[in-house]
This record gives C-alpha cells, sequence and structure tokens, in this order.
C-alpha cells in the first residue's frame, strides 16, 4: 500500500522536501505521490501539517 494524498493538502510542498525517493510533485490542486516509487516509509505523514498523506486502502 503505497501513501497518497488526501484533499487536505494545501500544496505547502514539505513532503515532497522530505522523501527520501522524491516521489513527491506538485499536481493542480494538491500534491501527488507516484505509487510506484513510494517506499511507504511514512516519512511524508511525519512533516505534513495537516496529515493529508494517508496509506492508500485497496
Amino acid at each position: 500500500m503505497a501513501y497518497v494524498i488526501s484533499d487536505e493538502c494545501i500544496n505547502c510542498g514539505a513532503c515532497a522536501g522530505a522523501c527520501p525517493v522524491s516521489c513527491i510533485k506538485p499536481g493542480e490542486n494538491k500534491m501527488v505521490i507516484d505509487k510506484d516509487s513510494c517506499i511507504e516509509c511514512g516519512t511524508c505523514a511525519g512533516v505534513c501539517p495537516v496529515g493529508a498523506p494517508k496509506l492508500e486502502n485497496n
């Protein structure tokens, strides 16, 4: 299960700067995680001020 960015994202980029594999990029209205590159480390969730990164539920 990769992380995904919820609609709570404020597009601040804190998660992208913290990601050890650089799999988070700016999207149209929120940051976007490349599911194929995500290593599920949770670093993005730990630095996000609004808790937008969440584990994807399949």
